[in-house]
């Protein structure tokens, strides 16, 4: 095994020429891969339809082909899902990642082209693996299995005759994955791909608790449960116990601030690794690529061009929409995408902020539809995060997962606040010490929510509610939403999401 591990860590370490020449190179490299998907896509309908020959520069581009959201380009993915081809990529698509971001009722089908699985996602992947290696030169990963917890898949709901399939982008990744990679991971291809959430957990606990697992690749929310359950199968007190060779935990989909606490009560070692990444359904983005820093490094030779939108443009008909080269660190943006999945002018909802030009790195700041702005504070997911967890830090207590919506005005004299769903994983000492530390570190990090919350102005201290463990797992089954890429949303600005759980918790 020593030789092996020597001989792929050597190999992964070829690829960090190519990160280097993007991170030095940026808007060459942007610009060639723009020529590339203006190339591909001249003869496609959508290449037709939006004048993609007459297009040279990327001020023709912005004039001629317009933006999109899902509802607005959903048509031309369902030609590509009931069998047309040549609709929006100029090669046969036959993969569509099936994602919500949310527990909305409205699934989504992202086209999934041979090019961006092979040039994107799996690239993500392999660079994800070789900046660790040259991070940690005395790494023994392959001296072990991965384990990756994985989505399920589905017959295409358009065409369930034909041979195009739909599914978690996890699952349509590792069902497609090289023979030689399936060898390096663990639990079997058919337990991960499993539909049934508790069947899966409980078949992936036995398969994987007797195995030599080196990493884990997933989201942390289903890794806490997944590993909760190994420890109880073994009766152990810590996962270092079943697993004494794992080092690292590559992990995205969610901010991993909040669960730091719980991964280092499950996994107690100083010598212990986590790595985040960026991986949506629509491509893969960007991944942690400084082992000191949690910014994460802009990937461009993806085959995604990218454009941003300044969140102060976000509401506007004609919104102001910038190419990389013009972004400034520290302004938020609504991130764009045209990609060789054939997505043109795609605004993927999340936003991010830069923290560095040179190379172009940056943070997910949140989404642009899970906020809370109903009275001009614009509290986003990173400040939700950021606050919640130096809460937990400060009270000694751990969560697994939180929501929270406004309480709005309800008369004349009323007052609004934000009113939170907390699921502890440990219980601080004292909930309305937690509370007063939350609501207090928000103030410190949002001025536009400490201007409100001032000497009660229009917003009270926020209101807290302990749920009772499984609570919010509960309510995901309820609506039929258990499942990797499902998530509770941590913000709303409207309190659908939030009365359901009450009314759960009454119960």
């Amino acid at each position: 095994m020593e030789v092996l591990n020597t001989f792929m860590t050597w190999l992964f370490k070829g690829r960090l020429v190519q990160i280097d020449h993007f991170k030095n190179n940026p808007q060459e490299v942007q610009k060639a891969t723009f020529r590339e998907l203006i190339e591909a896509g001249i003869r496609t309908e959508f290449g037709k339809k939006y004048g993609f020959e007459k297009i040279k520069t990327y001020t023709d581009f912005s004039s001629q082909v317009p933006l999109f959201d899902y509802e607005s380009f959903k048509p031309f993915i369902e030609k590509t899902m009931k069998g047309q081809q040549n609709v929006i990529w100029n090669t046969v698509i036959e993969w569509f990642a099936k994602s919500s971001g949310t527990t909305s009722s409205r699934s989504k089908y992202i086209p999934i082209s041979e090019e961006s699985l092979e040039e994107c996602h799996y690239k993500g992947g392999k660079d994800m693996v070789s900046l660790y290696i040259s991070n940690h030169p005395d790494t023994k990963l392959f001296t072990g299995k991965s384990l990756s917890i994985g989505g399920t898949l589905e017959k295409n709901p358009l065409n369930p005759e034909g041979t195009a399939r739909a599914g978690d982008v996890s699952a349509v990744i590792m069902q497609n994955l090289p023979i030689w990679a399936q060898f390096a991971r663990t639990p079997s291809l058919e337990t991960a791909l499993m539909s049934e959430w508790e069947a899966k957990i409980e078949k992936m606990a036995r398969e994987t608790m007797n195995e030599n697992v080196t990493s884990i690749a997933g989201v942390p929310t289903w890794t806490i449960v997944l590993l909760q359950r190994i420890l109880e199968l073994k009766k152990a007190k810590h996962i270092l116990e079943v697993w004494p060779n794992l080092e690292v935990f590559f992990h995205g989909a969610v901010a991993f601030g909040p669960y730091r606490a719980l991964f280092k009560e499950l996994i107690p070692s100083e010598k212990m690794r986590y790595m985040e990444t960026y991986n949506a359904s629509e491509g893969f983005f960007g991944v942690q690529d400084q082992p000191d820093s949690d910014e994460l490094l802009l990937l461009l030779d993806y085959g995604i061009f990218y454009e941003f939108i300044p969140m102060e443009e976000w509401e506007n008909e004609h919104p102001k929409i910038l190419p990389l080269k013009e972004v400034e660190v520290g302004k938020n943006y609504a991130l764009v995408i045209s990609t060789n999945g054939g997505l043109w002018r795609y605004k993927i909802g999340d936003t991010v902020k830069f923290t560095s030009t040179g190379p172009y790195r940056f943070r997910i700041s949140g989404r642009t539809k899970h906020f809370i702005n109903a009275f001009g504070e614009e509290v986003i997911v990173e400040n939700a995060e950021n606050a919640i967890q130096f809460a937990c830090e400060k009270t000694d207590s751990s969560i697994t997962n939180f929501t929270a919506a406004p309480v709005y005005f309800e008369g004349i004299g009323s007052k609004g606040a934000h009113e939170w769903v907390v699921e502890f994983k440990k219980s601080p000492e004292n909930l309305d010490d937690f509370t007063r530390i939350l609501d207090q570190r928000l103030r410190e990090i949002n001025s536009d929510y400490d201007a409100k919350r001032h000497k009660d102005l229009a917003l009270k201290q926020l209101i807290l509610h302990s749920a009772s463990p499984g609570l919010f797992e509960a309510w995901l089954g309820k609506k039929g939403k258990l499942g990797g890429q499902y998530k509770v949303p941590r913000l709303s600005n409207s309190r659908e999401y939030l009365d359901e759980i009450l009314e759960m918790m009454k119960g």
